[in-house]
């Protein structure tokens, strides 16, 4: 071979990336209360054009052709059709804007007394318990 890799070394190549892929990265946790992005005026659409699509079609399984449909019919609907959409989405976005608000004033406050947690994983709590559970025994050993 001229200057070619050989097979296994780009077998090798493709299993280091999928390993790279797969770790996790110095990522915060994401906050359960944190409010959601709301949806775009397509995504309103798309919310009742599946519920109309899956009458129209119930044999269909394919969430690939009910989002190439969905695409297809968005594009052809002209701008007074999409308002609806575009209005629900703005209110969406009102909503969402008056939570985030809200949020980041409970967030700049800090934790309630009710809501604060130990710096200790649950794992460590747990290792506590059984510390304390075999406190009593006596080793055989």
């Amino acid at each position: 071979m001229k200057g070619g890799k050989s097979k296994s070394d780009t077998k090798s190549a493709k299993l280091s990336v999928k390993t790279k892929a797969g770790k996790k990265s110095g990522k915060a946790a994401k906050d359960p209360n944190k409010p959601k992005r709301p949806a775009s005026a397509f995504f309103v659409f798309m919310e009742e054009f599946r519920e109309q699509y899956k009458k129209d079609h119930p044999k269909n399984k394919s969430v690939a052709a009910v989002g190439k449909a969905g695409g297809d019919k968005w594009k052809s609907l002209s701008e007074a059709e999409k308002a609806p959409y575009v209005a629900k989405a703005e209110k969406r976005k009102v909503e969402y804007e008056k939570n985030m608000k809200a949020y980041n004033k409970r967030q700049a406050e800090g934790p309630k007394d009710e809501d604060v947690e130990s710096d200790k994983s649950v794992s460590e709590v747990n290792d506590e318990d059984d510390d304390e559970e075999g406190s009593g025994d006596v080793n055989d050993e």
